[in-house]
């Protein structure tokens, strides 16, 4: 039976795990107590072995293989090889629960859309109900020890009223080598579409999704069938154990109590119980039976699935829902907030405190805005508007903007960069309104631009030579303290049929 204490971890509190310290089933100590025991006995016999039976020299000897055995246990991964392995087999195991058959929404299915109040109504939904159920219970005898355990034999699901003797009989007339626990699930799909013929299922798109349905239904079966077949690759199990076992052997030897080997060193504490090995010995080997539990659910241990449980609740739900519930409705009535524009449900004593706790609106519900009234006004974006690089971002460029680079962009015609000047008297505005500007740099800037004119002049003009050659002026020292703005207008389709070279305006 699966142990619950959820209830007892509903709010935190001090000391709210320790209390489950002290269970025992289910419990970390009912796992470990005999190899807990057995490693305890043996730490024991080393020792007495070794302070009474052996030779000065034979005690020189072992202190050395005990030596060598304690440095050889940080040769052994521990942490990372269980870890590893105990992530895999917690999702493997959630994985499972996760692929057990119900039959909730299959039910819903069919007792919405298989309709006849008659008997041969009654019989159609039961039936495919319990053919869904049948083939849950197959599969799970399949795998489950403690389902094996209630039906050992088929005769016992007959015995049980989930399955007739006429379907037992055409059960055992089909002979396949594989398992067989999809053959309610077909019975179920021949048995809707003779509904469907009948008209008890009264149109494809009611059928569809009963199909559908139980089709995920039936791949739950499946999933859970090759859980069983397919396991983790025994030789990680196999690497696991002996990384475990092989640590705590090097242990028994190389934790003892040593005599320091030349006399008049100091020795370390006797201590006669090795507490830390043996919380080392809880941790790891007790993380080893936690996968051991939990590899496979379908046993008989205390946290594993209870899936008898499972199968009594499946089948006593699903056969009320489609028969005693079928267009079994309480009256459809006005609620009690009928008048009400905002519904308002009470609250005891004990959770009014709860309404004077504002709701959540969204985390920026409640962020600082800017009060500048320029920042807040709306700006229409547009190619045309000339961007801008912030005084921050500037530091960071040694040399002049790359957009020099796009002189020649134009296919057709040979266009100029365009420096604009920061100008606080109108036209482009200067990303540094406070900041004079600096005569030596405008000189050195209008310099290189009649250089660059110059050698422009001097180039011949064949047709396409322009094209991606373009010299980048190098940045000099001023340059680098400045970020040049530059503007370059896209070309339009005209300029790019021209023949001759036209100049772009800014």
């Amino acid at each position: 039976m699966t142990v619950s204490y959820t209830l007892k971890v509903a709010n935190c509190r001090f000391g709210g795990f320790s209390k489950l310290l002290f269970r025992w089933k289910g419990s970390i100590y009912k796992l470990l107590y005999k190899e807990f025991i057995v490693f305890m006995v043996l730490y024991a016999v080393l020792s007495l072995v070794y302070r009474r039976l052996l030779t000065e020299e034979q005690k020189r000897l072992y202190t050395k293989v005990a030596q060598y055995c304690n440095r050889s246990t940080d040769l052994i991964p521990m942490s990372f090889v269980l870890g590893f392995y105990v992530t895999l087999i917690i999702n493997r195991w959630w994985a499972q629960y996760t692929s057990i058959p119900l039959p909730d929404q299959l039910m819903c299915v069919i007792s919405s859309n298989v309709h006849g109040k008659d008997e041969r109504g009654r019989i159609l939904r039961r039936t495919l109900i319990r053919y869904a159920n049948l083939s849950a219970v197959l599969i799970l005898r399949s795998i489950s020890t403690r389902v094996l355990k209630r039906f050992p034999t088929m005769d016992h699901v007959v015995e049980a009223g989930f399955m007739t003797q006429d379907e037992h009989k055409k059960f055992e007339s089909l002979h396949s080598d594989f398992n067989k626990y999809w053959i309610p699930c077909v019975w179920f799909t021949n048995l809707a579409a003779q509904a469907r013929r009948d008209g008890r299922i009264r149109d494809d798109v009611a059928l569809r999704l009963l199909m559908d349905e139980l089709n995920l239904y039936r791949a739950k079966c499946s999933m859970l069938f090759h859980y069983d077949w397919i396991s983790i690759p025994l030789v990680y199990t196999q690497v696991v154990t002996i990384a475990v076992y092989s640590f705590f052997a090097f242990c028994l030897i190389g934790r003892q109590f040593l005599e320091p080997l030349e006399p008049g060193q100091e020795g370390d504490l006797d201590m006669y119980v090795p507490l830390s090995t043996l919380l080392q010995f809880f941790f790891y080997a007790g993380w080893l039976k936690v996968a051991e539990q939990i590899i496979n659910p379908f046993g008989e241990d205390d946290d594993d699935f209870e899936t008898n449980k499972l199968i009594d609740r499946n089948l006593q739900v699903s056969l009320l829902s489609v028969d005693d519930m079928y267009q079994n409705l309480p009256p459809a009535v006005k609620d009690k907030y009928w008048n009400e524009s905002t519904a308002q449900p009470p609250y005891t004593m004990a959770t009014a405190s709860e309404t004077l706790k504002p709701s959540f609106l969204g985390s920026t519900f409640d962020m600082c805005m800017c009060e500048d009234a320029e920042q807040n006004q709306m700006v229409e974006a547009s190619p045309s508007v000339p961007c801008i690089q912030t005084p921050r971002l500037s530091r960071f460029f040694a040399a002049a903007s790359p957009a020099v680079s796009i002189k020649n962009f134009s296919r057709g015609s040979r266009a100029r960069s365009h420096v604009w000047h920061p100008q606080t008297d109108g036209g482009f505005p200067s990303p540094y309104p406070k900041r004079s500007e600096d005569p030596e740099l405008v000189a050195r800037i209008k310099e290189e631009e009649m250089e660059d004119e110059a050698s422009q002049a001097s180039e011949p003009t064949t047709p396409g030579s322009h094209l991606g050659h373009t010299r980048l002026p190098e940045a000099s020292e001023t340059q680098n303290k400045e970020l040049l703005l530059i503007q370059v207008k896209a070309p339009s389709s005209e300029s790019i049929g021209a023949d001759g070279p036209e100049a772009w305006e800014p």
